[in-house]
């Protein structure tokens, strides 16, 4: 519903246009049939609610003009002619006027308080989320540099060298999350701004599965693959993400499939873990979604697949999860990227 919303907002004089033409329709229908002229204004007048409720002051003014010339031209005597000479006719256009400007003030003020809204629940659940994802790896790495401090001259080589190791991968662990943090919130606020370049694919790929290093990983390219017009650091960041969740949710092999499917650049990630249910499936690209609960569970912070669509749908990219492609492979997320045609390449 909210993507509804969202295209009517962007396309709103057509979205304007149509359901003014809607509203006049029914209203020639009803009217040639039973309703009275009041109910007719009362037609119209709804059409230009409804715009200015989606809208925006502009075209909830043009629907406001449309719905009054339309009622004096078709509902008043003489029809299908057109004259503002009555006082009728004068306070009927500055009534259509006066609800459009009305309810597209009250609409801004509404979508106005749902986006604090939003933006508060966002700061709360950053709080809540930070005080978990954000405490854990920090106590670890302080106790883990403690204990070296403290026992180094007791500790064997090996020893210190699992301790230092357990440090970098928790090092690792926060700067992730954090870099995820902060592109939820640039998401969130709808300031992801940047710049793309055209480039291959398989640079980017080759990245982000030397800094995952695991050997359960199989990578399937199906040639040719074409270049697109990316953000190299947000895409890999993406894709971390991706493989990252099918790693920790899978034991077994995760499958990353490249294959040309124009006008798109699919890139698949498949893995043989749990699944998701299908009432919950609608869920897993909302910020802060997690199995976890609490303390407990397998779930993680919630943040992962959520940065990675953001970022995908910034690059006009596509993401959605896939059916089951076999019993044995029920999660498979696939991202569709606009390919660059040769010419432009």
């Amino acid at each position: 519903m909210q993507t509804v919303f969202k295209a009517l907002e962007k396309y709103h004089y057509l979205a304007a246009l149509l359901i003014m033409l809607l509203a006049l329709l029914v209203s020639l229908l009803l009217g040639n049939w039973f309703l009275p002229p009041l109910g007719v204004l009362l037609i119209l007048q709804l059409g230009v609610g409804v715009v200015a409720f989606i809208g925006q002051r502009a075209s909830a003014i043009l629907a406001g003009v449309f719905g009054a010339v339309a009622f004096n031209y078709f509902f008043t005597e003489p029809h299908y002619t057109l004259h503002m000479n009555e006082v009728e006719d004068t306070v009927s256009m500055l009534v259509f006027l006066v609800i459009a400007l009305l309810t597209s003030q009250l609409a801004m003020l509404y979508r106005r308080q749902q986006a604090e809204l939003q933006h508060t629940r966002l700061r709360s659940s950053i709080l809540l989320s930070v005080s978990h994802d954000l405490r854990t790896p920090l106590a670890s790495i302080i106790g883990t540099l403690s204990t070296l401090q403290a026992y180094r001259e007791r500790l064997p080589a090996a020893e210190q060298d699992e301790l230092i190791n357990g440090a970098l991968e928790e090092s690792h662990r926060l700067h992730h999350y954090i870099e995820n943090v902060l592109q939820a919130t640039k998401i969130q606020h709808g300031a992801m701004n940047f710049t793309t370049t055209i480039q291959p694919l398989m640079p980017i790929v080759q990245q982000v599965l030397k800094r995952v290093d695991n050997p359960r990983i199989r990578l399937e390219v199906l040639p040719p693959l074409p270049e697109v017009k990316v953000r190299e650091s947000l895409l890999a960041q993406a894709l971390y993400n991706l493989v990252d969740n099918a790693l920790k949710y899978s034991r077994a092999a995760v499958i990353l499939k490249l294959r040309f499917a124009a006008p798109w650049v699919e890139i698949t990630v498949m893995d043989y873990g749990a699944g998701i249910p299908e009432t919950l499936r609608h869920k897993v690209f909302e910020s802060f979604y997690s199995t976890r609960s609490g303390d407990s569970g397998e779930g993680g912070t919630g943040l992962g697949l959520t940065v990675a669509a953001g970022i995908i749908h910034a690059h006009q990219g596509h993401i959605d999860l896939l059916p089951a492609t076999a019993p044995d492979v029920p999660f498979a997320v696939r991202i569709r990227l606009p390919a660059v045609p040769e010419e432009q390449a």
